[in-house]
């Protein structure tokens, strides 16, 4: 049988070529969510600012389908490691109903509970409605983004990211082709508005899971989802929630920073808002490539973990932070050269320029130590613990991010909010570094005598 790459390829040639692949796909993502934002701000300043309002929500459910799936892949890249084939189908299958249920749930709180998350966002009317129809949309229809991220992962657990990119390229293409003609009436298809813009972004993600799905049935050589003769197994579900949680808990600290961030912004203006949901958008651009990165040391960590090669573990992570901070470095000098040619994507005025040209100089200052946090967290999963990823992401995220922020702009004006950033990015990657040391120490040294 042939040898898997992830034991005899070189670490630092493997590691490029399996992310590279997820950069791609998740730059295409990430393009596409920027996309979305540029032809909704052509509607109007209110519309960008709903679409922003309403990300929050959005990031939960991503947050969630990335947890379960980097808990199903690190248990996946393990047992494929072990060469325990069959116990990989049988977790793979139980990560589908996972993935499933949680769709199912989603779908239900969209259906019943959308008017009443508009209503906690904001108390100004047309943004309670244009919130409303973003967000049911998106929400109720939720089953493409959960299908997807899972056919992805099980592409990613053999180590093919390549066929990953190209499932995550399909739906981003299809909501880019679909968002100009939906959101404004082209081509004999109504005006739709923001509703459009949901429509699309559903469209795309169906069409994305679709692709992930079947290419995993023509192309993965080992893994399968088998329905003949499964038993449900609670000892997979807490294998998979182990490493999972804790990164379902790690991403959805972005779901609540930006809710309460834009309730701070919100007693400024609602321009304040608006230019927070570009900038975190434009920042997802940057960080994306170190999310590819990180994604792609999880399989290469958790194989070698259960091979018990501790040698290319190390390699891998000394392969590994250098390259995040070189690309973090280069989005810095964009955001710090270009901040303004950045934010007239989005239409901007001479209100939202005065808030984000400073505010993005200030911010991108901290991208390095931001880059080397997440493939922190990434590598700690890879090694079966998933709690790195979620303390270092409240560190980024909560805590001290929104009390600072808060603090900062209540007493000493919007100029100041961004400084928050320095003091939180700061200590969340001084306890990642800390925390992977203490890892290596007890789960990799042991395997090198």
């Amino acid at each position: 049988m042939e040898q898997n790459k992830m034991a005899v390829m070189p670490v630092r040639k493997l590691l490029l070529t399996m992310s590279l692949p997820l950069m791609m796909s998740l730059l295409v993502q990430s393009c596409y969510n920027i996309v979305d934002s540029i032809f909704v701000s052509r509607l109007s300043e209110e519309a960008l600012t709903a679409t922003g309002l309403v990300y929050s929500v959005q990031f939960l459910m991503i947050a969630v389908a990335v947890g379960t799936s980097v808990g199903m892949n690190a248990l996946l890249s393990k047992r494929v490691g072990e060469k325990r084939y069959d116990e990989a189908c049988h977790a793979a299958t139980t990560g589908l109903f996972l993935m499933v249920g949680t769709a199912v749930i989603f779908s239900l709180a969209g259906l019943l509970f959308s008017g009443a998350l508009a209503r906690s966002m904001t108390d100004d009317p047309d943004l309670q409605t244009l919130c409303t129809q973003y967000m049911r949309v998106c929400v109720v229809f939720c089953y493409g983004i959960f299908l997807q991220t899972y056919g992805q992962r099980l592409l990613q657990a053999v180590g093919d990211t390549v066929l990953s990119m190209v499932s995550l390229i399909v739906g981003a293409v299809a909501n880019i082709i679909l968002d100009p003609i939906m959101i404004f009436g082209l081509l004999g298809c109504p005006a739709l508005g923001v509703t459009g813009a949901a429509v699309a972004t559903v469209i795309g993600q169906s069409l994305g899971a679709v692709a992930a799905l079947v290419l995993n049935r023509l192309k993965n050589p080992i893994i399968h989802v088998r329905l003949k003769g499964y038993r449900f197994r609670w000892r997979d579900v807490a294998d998979i929630y182990r490493v999972g949680m804790p990164t379902i808990v790690m991403q959805a600290t972005g779901s609540v920073m930006t809710f309460a961030m834009n309730q701070i912004l919100l007693t400024v203006s609602s321009t304040a808002v608006a230019f927070f949901g570009v900038y975190y958008k434009l920042q997802s651009f940057v960080m994306m490539p170190m999310n590819g990165l990180g994604q792609a040391a999880i399989p290469i960590a958790g194989y070698n973990y259960g091979a018990k090669n501790g040698q290319r573990i190390r390699e891998t992570w000394r392969v590994l932070v250098p390259a995040a901070v070189l690309i973090a470095l280069v989005g810095t000098v964009l955001f710090l050269l270009l901040p303004g040619f950045l934010l007239n994507l989005f239409a901007a005025g001479e209100e939202l320029r005065a808030i984000g040209v400073p505010a993005l100089r200030i911010i991108a200052l901290t991208f390095p130590c931001a880059a080397v946090t997440i493939v922190s967290g990434y590598f700690a999963s890879g090694l079966g613990n998933g709690v790195v990823n979620m303390a270092g992401g409240a560190l980024r995220q909560l805590v001290p991010l929104l009390p600072l922020a808060w603090l900062f702009t209540a007493n000493l004006g919007i100029g100041c909010t961004w400084y928050a950033f320095w003091v939180s990015e700061v200590a969340a990657v001084v306890y990642s570094l800390l925390s992977v040391r203490h890892e290596m120490k007890k789960k990799v040294t042991p395997l090198l005598s």
